[in-house]
């Protein structure tokens, strides 16, 4: 008989680390949507660090900002899109080669990263402090090395050729 109130995912331990953090990621933005959702434009959780990683480096290409956050560049184009529209950043080619698309925010944005910033940014992260009240900084240092880890080493490498051997 099935188990109803087992958590598949812990059960399975690190095996199913990947699958629990993006779980725990996604649940966390559900929850943040409704506090950030007092701003004005509504902009998507996910879509917050690429707003405040322009108000910190300013203008940067496309991959740049991919670069700057670790994550795929056609996401941070679709992103970058749906931002456009809103009028909160410009996305316009840069002189010396056309193809290299410069990134930036509008007057609009910068007045929405500096409400988000004073308002509901710091209301998140202190709640968010709360939850991670007494090991907060530990964990951020966890994540850390847990990235620089397998930027060093990826887990193939780690698991080694050895494990093709039991496939027949």
């Amino acid at each position: 008989m099935l188990n109803k109130t087992e958590d598949a995912l812990r059960a399975l331990g690190l095996m199913t680390l990947g699958s629990r953090l993006k779980r725990l990621g996604e649940r966390l933005q559900a929850e943040v949507q409704p506090i950030l959702g007092e701003l004005s434009p509504p902009v998507p959780a996910g879509q917050h660090p690429l707003l405040a990683a322009l108000s910190r480096h300013g203008a940067v290409t496309v991959g740049e900002l991919a670069a700057l956050l670790g994550v795929a560049q056609p996401g941070v184009t679709r992103a970058l899109g749906q931002l456009a529209a809103l009028g909160l950043v410009t996305v316009a080619t840069t002189v010396e080669d056309g193809r290299r698309r410069l990134v930036s925010l509008t007057p609009q944005g910068e007045a929405f990263v500096a409400a988000a910033r004073a308002g509901v940014w710091r209301r998140v992260e202190e709640a968010v402090a709360d939850l991670c009240a007494g090991f907060g900084e530990e964990l951020l240092a966890h994540l850390a090395s847990i990235e620089d880890g397998l930027a060093a080493r990826p887990l193939a490498t780690r698991a080694g050729e050895s494990g093709r051997d039991d496939i027949t």
